[in-house]
């Protein structure tokens, strides 16, 4: 099992529920330790005085608060030790909310809850069936790590998840971020149609494993490549793409729905994940070029043979 990152109890009325809290997530981008170039020297960071260029130990840094005007607020670790939140026993549910009225933007991490021992097995499936039934969320707060969280626990398909949200003064509006500058301008009819068109075209049903991270695979390609004493001199592409001018609005929806009904129709193959792949195949040895070449274009001749060769159907 994994290691619980927080242990302690969910309550609501007086149900209390002794619960461990574990990651649901992983991530999986790729770390790199720094060294001087021509030598196999590691290279480090220290905590410098930017007055003498001496190294300072960590037990005589202070924290300074920018109050602007090139002034500081110093406060010790001290200080902010004797302020710091006491760590949560229990996640104390307040309210239940529907979850569809929480907009995406407040949620930051996600965690999974499991009972801490059989004996709270009955109590945890009674609020997940509960949650499940109603539709509900249950809103709370709870530290973890020095810190006060905003929270809901929601009910999954299979266990009690536990989603951390960013608290309101922490979301900016989007007027906010561009300086109240967008305008949104009033399509037309046809154009509205044409863009309703284009989105039914291409719509989908959501299958998370469709879609991987293809610089981290060319990063782990690069990597195998480079242990096995070989050069990877292309990146998955091999080219780099680039957008067309937008001309017209209603000519560029037209071709992109037609451009997206071709593409339905065509049989679609799950990508698979390239780090999944043995090393021989995502290995490239070097080359004396770097330029890539396309294959020939099949002759017209050959393609109308194919077509004279094929059965017709019957009528």
């Amino acid at each position: 099992m994994a290691h619980a990152l927080w242990k302690g109890s969910i309550s609501f009325g007086l149900v209390n529920i002794p619960v461990s809290l574990y990651s649901a997530t992983t991530d999986r981008s790729i770390r790199f330790n720094q060294f001087e170039a021509g030598t196999t020297d590691r290279v480090r960071n220290q905590r410098v005085n930017e007055r003498t260029g001496k190294e300072v130990e960590y037990d005589k840094i202070v924290k300074g608060y920018d109050v602007g005007g090139h002034e500081y607020v110093l406060i010790a670790p001290v200080e902010l030790d004797e302020l710091a939140p006491k760590r949560s026993t229990s996640i104390e549910i307040s309210d239940f909310v529907d979850l569809v009225d929480i907009d995406p933007i407040f949620f930051r991490s996600t965690y999974v809850l499991g009972p801490t021992n059989p004996s709270a097995n009955k109590a945890y499936g009674l609020l997940h069936r509960a949650m499940s039934a109603a539709g509900k969320v249950g809103v709370s707060t709870f530290v973890m790590r020095g810190k006060e969280n905003l929270c809901v626990v929601r009910a999954d398909r299979e266990a009690l998840l536990l989603e951390t949200l960013y608290f309101d003064d922490e979301i900016r509006a989007p007027l906010q971020v561009l300086d109240d500058a967008l305008t949104l301008a009033e399509p037309t009819e046809r154009e509205l149609s044409m863009a309703l068109q284009l989105v039914d075209s291409m719509s989908a049903k959501w299958d998370a494993s469709q879609y991987h991270d293809a610089y981290r695979a060319d990063v782990e390609a690069l990597i195998e490549s480079k242990r096995q004493g070989e050069a990877l001199i292309t990146n998955s592409s091999g080219e780099q793409l680039e957008m067309a001018p937008i001309v017209d609005l209603m000519e560029a929806l037209q071709a992109s729905v037609s451009g997206a009904k071709r593409s339905r129709s065509a049989p679609r193959k799950p990508a698979a994940p390239a780090a999944a792949e043995p090393a021989s195949k995502t290995r490239i040895a070097a080359k004396r070029s770097t330029k890539t070449t396309s294959a020939p274009a099949p002759k017209p001749a050959k393609a109308a043979a194919k077509r004279k060769s094929a059965p017709r159907r019957a009528s």
